[in-house]
């Protein structure tokens, strides 16, 4: 048995230590020594890319607050046209990138884009480009990623507010509390905790934005990073960057913790009754329609239509695309990083469940760390390990090649989709495994089953509903994931998310519609596939 512990032990050692590699690299890295690049960014230009990010998740916190909060409060309580519509069909925003969206925001309001022809079509010839409004630059960035994201807060919010005491609420009433107080003092509080979450991967996923902020031309610290790397091929200067941007990450977990540093929010009785939901009438019940109505179409079916109408357009451009290679490449990354991920969460949690060691829980805890760091930096890092490493081997045994392995391999990918995800695939298993007794593993024992046997035939099929959530989350975010994949894929190794960016890198609008609507199908499968766990009421 001590055996096995130490197995365990060792094991769920090595996973935090891969996860924590990207982290200290980036910090050894800060004392090298880099080129002109870093000297001529702290003279002119780090500050504009610190203040541009800023300024950048400030909008996006606010919009996407507004957006997910008040989708989350008129879906929970109150019952209008189309709520149970409404409830699901906002999720699918998950499956419109931020960059995608970018794109589409640009092709309908540039000068003699699509509003220019629907306008023309409508009323004639004109000089309609003055009228029509340009979203671009600081403000096309934050509409882009907050129509994007603030699904997160929504989904969070929502089913913060569905589990709320109706005790809580009632008290509320009775005390003499209006809709808009009651909301306010009692609602929106005990929500707090799910709110701000949601908040806080909006955050993370806003900082390590490259597509967009790309698109737009914006200097932030994401795109300082990879121009540091790709451009001026100054790794040590990509580096002190991702310190930078890693600090900004930790800067807001730190202020999030110290915020409600002895605040409670559980809720103590246990038979709390579920919250009859009111009917709206009138012109508050239109509002409420006509607001997720409007949420709807902007984040979901504006970009799907106007990427569908490129297509329809200028069928050259779908005809020059690999289809089916873009789909291989993409249906090979997903399966294979769903394995690699589901294996060692499995692994890791049943070492939990095993060695029943603190340490071993501690350990598994810091692991899920590595989904904080951007995509940018996780890739940065990885490259500037593997080359350190690559070094080393080459100096001390010899052995050249190494890098070769992994960077600008399909190997490197899925281990940097490892590191960036396996929050995702260990809290997903987690969550079963935390609903599996422990007496149901000692009375497989008493029976006779090996610890092999057990897990085979009682913790699988058991957790085979988890399984299947934990690789469609991964699948989701590995189609849409371009940072990690745009630096580190293999040579001529193109995805939907990649290919969509080249074109849209050379201003092919057009031609980056088919790929972006494919990987928007994709992803909104993925999503539909899941909906009724992600909206559950249960």
């Amino acid at each position: 048995m001590s055996n096995r512990i130490n197995f365990w032990l060792i094991f769920s050692f090595l996973v935090p230590l891969l996860v924590a590699i990207p982290i200290v690299t980036v910090f050894l890295s800060f004392f090298e020594t880099t080129g002109n690049y870093f000297d001529l960014l702290k003279d002119t230009l780090l500050l504009r890319y610190v203040s541009n990010s800023f300024i950048l998740l400030s909008g996006v916190l606010f919009l996407t607050f507004v957006f997910g909060v008040i989708a989350a409060y008129f879906v929970s309580f109150y019952n209008f046209p189309g709520v149970n519509f409404f409830k699901w069909a906002l999720i699918l925003s998950f499956a419109v990138p931020a960059y995608i969206y970018a794109y589409s925001l640009v092709a309908f309001f540039e000068n003699y884009g699509t509003a220019f022809t629907i306008l023309t079509f409508f009323f004639g010839e004109g000089d309609y480009n003055k009228y029509i409004p340009k979203f671009d630059g600081l403000i096309g960035s934050i509409f882009s990623i907050s129509f994007s994201l603030f699904g997160y807060v929504y989904v969070l919010t929502r089913a913060s507010f569905i589990f709320q005491s109706h005790n809580l609420i009632e008290v509320g009433k009775n005390l003499g509390l209006s809709t808009k107080e009651n909301f306010f003092k009692i609602i929106l509080p005990s929500a707090r905790p799910a709110i701000v979450v949601g908040l806080s991967l909006v955050a993370m996923e806003t900082l390590s934005d490259f597509g967009t902020v790309d698109f737009f031309s914006i200097s932030t610290l994401t795109t300082a990073i990879y121009n540091a790397w790709i451009s001026f091929d100054d790794l040590a200067t990509a580096n002190q960057l991702s310190l930078v941007l890693l600090l900004f990450v930790l800067l807001l977990f730190i202020i999030e913790n110290l915020s409600r540093k002895g605040a409670k929010y559980h809720q103590n009785s246990k038979g709390n009754k579920a919250i009859p939901k009111i009917n709206l009438k009138g012109s508050i019940s239109f509002f409420a329609s006509f607001f997720c109505f409007t949420l709807f179409f902007c984040s979901f079916v504006f970009p799907v239509s106007q990427m569908t109408y490129w297509t329809i357009k200028f069928p050259k451009y779908f005809q020059d695309i690999d289809f089916w290679s873009l789909n291989i490449n993409t249906i090979l990354l997903v399966f294979l990083s769903s394995i690699f991920l589901i294996t060692f969460s499995f692994m890791s949690n049943y070492g939990n469940r095993v060695s029943k060691s603190k340490l071993i829980s501690y350990l598994s805890t810091f692991s899920i760390s590595g989904y904080a760091l951007p995509g940018i930096i996780l890739a940065v890092a990885f490259i500037t390990f593997i080359s350190w490493f690559s070094d080393l081997l080459s100096s001390v045994f010899a052995f050249g090649g190494f890098k070769n392995v992994f960077i600008g391999s399909t190997l490197g990918l899925v281990i940097a989709y490892f590191v960036r995800f396996f929050s995702l695939s260990f809290n997903g298993i987690k969550s079963g495994y935390s609903k599996i007794n422990n007496s149901i593993d000692e009375n497989a024992y008493l029976l006779g089953y090996s610890k092999l046997k057990t897990f085979t035939n009682i913790h699988l099929p058991y957790l085979k509903t988890n399984i299947l959530l934990v690789g469609v989350l991964i699948a989701l975010e590995i189609i849409k994931e371009l940072p990690i994949t745009l630096i580190l894929r293999p040579f001529n190794f193109e995805t939907f998310a990649t290919k969509a960016y080249s074109y849209a890198a050379q201003d092919l609008l057009e031609a980056a519609a088919f790929p972006s609507l494919c990987l928007i199908i994709w992803a909104s499968v993925f999503i539909l596939l899941i909906s009724k766990y992600i909206l559950s009421e249960k």
